[in-house]
């Protein structure tokens, strides 16, 4: 991978679920010209709009976008192949001398693209025993197990999230090292201007709740029974994100639409929680209020003060 050798800087807009970050990279995007690469590992998947908030049409038509809709929900997207994706749409967008503006809330994944981070190998043997146990135990058991060995992994695995905590599994057999081990402390591979939206967590719990409403009223149900007729039910990765587990259960017999609702919103607020603590471990970002009267301003004095003083690479 090539990184562009000149000064054109990355700007990153992060935060939790419901923060309002894909409407500032749209407004920042249009002001500074630029071009949005997303970071979130499900709105990569085609088909899967309303469940992940993908940008709408008309956003799109303001701003080209970049890694959304890349793949089918049936391909199992790692990480390292997200990253190289993702460095590809920003090393071009930098050649070009635009300004990418990388938006989103996984950390990981955000970390995976801006950061000088670099993935374990995969061993075909231990992960198929790992995949074996996993189906024969379930992920709870699996999860139980990781948190013996790397508790600090296992707090930041979703006990659900069986792809992961094979993973992490895998990794730690193989390196001798804890998972989170294998997250070192970050180094930018960009100039990049960091920018983050704090939401108070009762506020944002009410945003959350509002965002899944709006999803159920759009038509959320529909989409997921139209991708549950393709198959997603069967798929390793997409049928486990937010909202779309749910619904298949529902439409499986398994809980009621309420409950699905319900469980959405409980299990997102959750993983808002994590993302918090994910990115407020950062010193990198500099905070600003999601609801301020200036926020485009602040952002963009934010961007061009790091421009006047140089960002490091």
């Amino acid at each position: 991978m090539t990184v562009a050798s000149d000064a054109t800087p990355v700007v990153a807009i992060v935060g939790p679920t419901a923060s309002g970050k894909s409407a500032l990279a749209v407004e920042i995007a249009e002001h500074l010209g630029g071009e949005i690469v997303g970071t979130d590992s499900m709105q990569v998947y085609r088909g899967m709009d309303i469940g992940t908030a993908s940008p709408s049409s008309e956003e799109r038509s303001r701003v080209l976008h970049h890694m959304v809709d890349v793949w089918d929900p049936a391909h199992a997207v790692s990480v390292a192949e997200f990253q190289a994706e993702a460095r590809r749409a920003i090393d071009d967008i930098r050649e070009r001398g635009t300004t990418p503006i990388v938006v989103g809330g996984s950390g990981l994944y955000v970390s995976a693209v801006l950061d000088d981070l670099r993935f374990p190998g995969t061993d075909p043997e231990v992960r198929a025993r790992l995949e074996g146990d996993l189906e024969q135990h379930g992920p709870g058991e699996m999860h139980r197990r990781l948190a013996e060995v790397d508790p600090a992994a296992a707090a930041q695995i979703l006990p659900t999230n069986g792809r992961r905590i094979v993973r992490a599994l895998e990794v730690i057999e193989l390196t001798g090292e804890p998972f989170v081990a294998q997250l070192p402390d970050p180094v930018d591979i960009y100039p990049t201007v960091r920018i983050g939206l704090d939401v108070p967590r009762p506020e944002l719990d009410v945003r959350i709740a509002a965002r899944v409403d709006r999803m159920w009223a759009d038509g959320f149900v529909d989409e997921v029974r139209g991708l549950a007729a393709a198959g997603l039910a069967e798929t390793p990765t997409a049928s486990r994100a937010l909202g779309y587990q749910q619904v298949l259960a529902f439409l499986a017999g398994e809980i009621t639409d309420d409950e699905a609702r319900q469980q959405t919103i409980d299990r997102t607020r959750r993983f808002a929680r994590r993302q918090q603590r994910w990115f407020r471990r950062d010193t990198r970002i500099q905070w600003l209020s999601y609801d301020s009267s200036c926020l485009v301003d602040d952002a963009l004095s934010l961007v061009s003060a790091d421009a006047l003083n140089g960002t490091d690479t």
